[in-house]
């Protein structure tokens, strides 16, 4: 479970390990919405969440640490929150979820700063995947402001 972590050792990349961690899920979350759309996706972002939570609660406190930065399975879930907002998979999509869901965590707004304070599992994945469920649901909303731009 502690592979899952980090990604199986995305985590452990020098520089800015959450971004590659929302990179890394970007590839299997656009084959999961290129399958099965955007419900599938949200399906797995849960299901990802699950085994997160799991993975990062069964390390030691010392390990998790203050959000330790290697941990980036909750970017990955995260990241698949925000894909779920898109109807399908295209460049500009893919680019608009990354985008806001990195914005999102790394700016920490109200509420996903709320979920950030608590030091625990929970808030390790909690926070990720708030700043996921915004992302999609602003992607969501343009979808329907302007059908013709964001798939």
């Amino acid at each position: 479970m502690n592979g899952l972590a980090s990604l199986w050792g995305v985590g452990h990349f020098r520089h800015a390990p959450g971004t590659w961690g929302s990179l890394a899920a970007l590839i299997p979350g656009a084959g999961l919405l290129a399958l099965g759309g955007p419900l599938l996706v949200a399906a797995a972002a849960l299901a990802l969440a699950w085994l997160g939570f799991r993975s990062v609660a069964s390390l030691p406190p010392e390990a998790r640490g203050n959000d330790a930065g290697w941990i980036v399975v909750d970017e990955a879930a995260g990241q698949w929150l925000a894909l779920a907002g898109l109807a399908a998979v295209s460049l500009a999509g893919l680019a608009a979820a990354f985008l806001l869901f990195r914005a999102f965590d790394i700016l920490k707004p109200w509420p996903v700063s709320w979920a950030d304070r608590r030091k625990d599992a929970l808030g390790i994945m909690l926070d990720d995947l708030v700043a996921g469920a915004l992302a999609g649901a602003i992607i969501l909303g343009l979808r329907h402001l302007v059908p013709e731009g964001l798939p």
